[in-house]
């Protein structure tokens, strides 16, 4: 039983906390590091910059990645920017202003302790990644450069034309292979972890497979990791790498990790709209791009006119009317809601009228065709090798789509899960963006997890356990998880049924996505919560897995991914019911203002929901995490 949750925030001024805080814990001494072993799994952004540190401080790590290589991790698709508290534009952004900018935009239900800490460590990451060679876009006098994001009024977001992400993660993974090439981390490619190894309440290790040859395998250590990124495909369509999954994330959780806020999913508002049916991935257009591009429909549902011939006096600049201080910068969750009421208002435009335009031609004007290319030319291009529409001449059809999930499993200030011993960075917590994450800010989170939080925090646990040695692999507790292991294996395998691990994910999706999407109400969510557990039992009845485990089998794969989907597909929307208002990402049509936005009911719901598995997907057990907010007034969100 779990009792009440400890978030571990220290005492004092906002300000001074993380200060204070990291010569108050514990450290190990340079010497003793190299008796402790630490897992990582996931090598993305901040699993990399997690090995990386870790590895340079003299901790033995070992790097668990289901990729060949971790440069093929999903954070190179962030490719707007990251942000951070410089003020190079000199145009008041300050730590605090990105703090309340943070805290305002995630709609008041994130811990103010962490994003805090997490802007005040933005500046140390930029110097960081300069030094490391990443090529930020420079000013004419020789400073970085920053544009605008969604949600703030200042310049603060710094960018590598529009594939920051991917120079990020080369500047992080280059620092982790100097480490593999030190001797201090070990890379384990093409393997997934399976399941979490607790022994008297303690995470000790993880069991994997090996994707090649099927091998499943024990690994042991003082501390484990989890590095593994968000869920959105539980949707099916989503902006994520088709193998992003919620694995890693879901096995903890069914080993006793709460998992928090799971109903808060962010829907980008700058996605190329789906074009048939039979689509398996939807492709994410940098948030950027709102910079200069103007978000509009034509104001005549029947209008059939190619853009360039629609004046002006005929369009619907729809975000600058109805959010003047904002504009096309809204954040994420308003610039999303708003497209798909005028899309709903039969506005839509595209050959399936699903889409609004994105408009640059006042911008090239203005600025020259030259100038934009500099900031955008890759987006541009990808744009049109999928749709074959050139930006430059005709706007860019964009709709939302599953992005980001701010949810995850529940850690405390130290990014340690209730488990003792599990620690989760990066988009796999829930910790600093709540209802809705900013743009530019998950590079900021994953960096700020992995560079500069987690080696002090890990070090205070294991501080406390030195001279302990890790629990061996033949113990009894790894016997019973991979017994667990293959069981399950053996359970996806033996079925013999007549449907493919894909057919129950798209069917899952529709029902997310139509009851769990955008809006939500009490009978959608009920109604998808009758339907999902049905799904999943047709889908231990009639699942098909083709070939053996003792080889590559994606189809095998796929099918364990999608059983913890199918879990977790009810667990959120378990939670979007329990969770009677409105807010960031979370839209309850029940609670809503006379204008249409999101109405809070702070009385009741100023809480993280923390779920705890008690081995019936239907009942899982409801804990909550109050939150205080004694630096930034709760107030109803405006950018009007």
């Amino acid at each position: 039983m779990i009792g009440n949750l400890d978030s571990a925030v220290p005492p004092g001024d906002i300000g001074d906390k993380w200060t204070q805080h990291k010569f108050d814990m514990k450290l190990v001494a340079p010497n003793n590091r190299r008796k402790l072993d630490v897992i990582v799994v996931g090598a993305g952004l901040a699993g990399a910059s997690a090995a990386a540190t870790l590895g340079e401080q003299g901790y033995n790590v070992k790097v668990i990645t289901y990729h060949d290589s971790p440069r093929r991790a999903h954070s190179i698709a962030a490719q707007g920017g990251i942000n951070a508290a410089k003020n190079y534009k000199n145009d008041g952004d300050s730590v605090y202003r990105l703090f309340y900018d943070t805290v305002k935009g995630g709609d008041y239900r994130s811990r103010e302790a962490n994003v805090h800490r997490l802007a005040e460590v933005s500046v140390d990451i930029i110097d960081q990644c300069v030094a490391q060679g990443v090529p930020f876009a420079r000013e004419y006098g020789g400073l970085l450069d920053n544009r605008s994001f969604g949600g703030a009024q200042v310049s603060r977001t710094f960018y590598a034309r529009g594939q920051t992400g991917q120079q990020l993660l080369l500047g992080a993974y280059q620092a982790m292979m100097k480490e593999v090439a030190a001797g201090t981390v070990e890379l384990v490619t093409k393997t997934e972890m399976l399941d979490l190894v607790v022994k008297d309440g303690v995470a000790c290790g993880v069991v994997t497979r090996d994707l090649r040859t099927g091998a499943v395998e024990r690994h042991s250590a003082h501390a484990v990791l989890l590095t593994t990124g968000g869920y959105g495909n539980v949707f099916y369509l989503s902006t994520n790498a088709m193998h992003s999954n919620a694995t890693a994330a879901w096995r903890a959780h069914r080993r006793g990790a709460l998992f928090a806020n799971p109903c808060y999913t962010q829907i980008h508002p700058t996605c190329i709209p789906q074009a048939e049916e039979f689509q398996s991935k939807l492709t994410l257009m940098s948030e950027s791009l709102r910079n200069d591009g103007r978000v509009w429909v034509p104001k005549d549902p029947d209008e059939t006119r190619p853009a360039a011939q629609i004046p002006e006096e005929d369009r619907d600049y729809y975000l600058e009317r109805k959010y003047p201080s904002f504009g096309n910068l809204v954040p994420r969750d308003v610039a999303s809601r708003n497209a798909k009421t005028v899309v709903d208002e039969g506005k839509g435009v595209g050959p399936l009228k699903n889409g609004v335009y994105l408009d640059f031609s006042q911008a090239i004007e203005r600025l020259g065709k030259e100038a934009i290319s500099e900031k955008y030319g890759n987006l541009f291009d990808m744009y049109e090798r999928i749709t074959d529409e050139n930006p430059y001449e005709t706007p860019m059809r964009i709709y939302p789509a599953v992005h980001y999930t701010m949810g995850g499993l529940w850690v405390d200030y130290h990014l340690q899960s209730n488990v003792p011993g599990l620690f989760v960075l990066g988009e796999a917590n829930f910790s600093d963006h709540g209802a809705n994450r900013l743009g530019a800010s998950a590079l900021m989170q994953g960096l700020a997890d992995g560079y500069f939080v987690i080696s002090y925090t890990m070090a205070n646990y294991l501080a406390g356990i030195l001279g302990q040695p890790a629990v061996p692999t033949d113990d009894a507790a790894f016997t019973a998880t991979e017994a667990d292991v293959k069981n399950r294996i053996n359970q996806f395998l033996s079925i013999g049924g007549t449907r493919s691990p894909d057919h129950f994910h798209k069917e899952l999706g529709k029902i997310m996505w139509e009851h769990c999407g955008m809006a939500r109400n009490e009978a959608g969510l009920t109604k998808a919560l009758g339907e999902i557990p049905a799904l999943r039992e047709e889908f231990y009845k009639d699942l098909r897995v083709l070939g053996s485990g003792d080889s590559i089998n994606q189809s095998l794969e796929k099918a364990g991914r999608i059983a913890d989907f199918l879990e977790l597909g009810e667990l959120m929307c378990r939670d979007a019911l329990e969770r009677n208002e409105s807010c960031g990402g979370h839209f309850r049509e029940e609670s809503q203002t006379e204008e249409g936005e999101a109405l809070r009911r702070d009385d009741e719901f100023s809480h993280a929901a923390a779920w705890e598995w008690t081995g019936d997907p239907s009942n899982p057990q409801l804990h909550k995490e109050e939150l205080v907010f004694d630096n930034v007034a709760l107030t109803q969100r405006s950018y009007k």
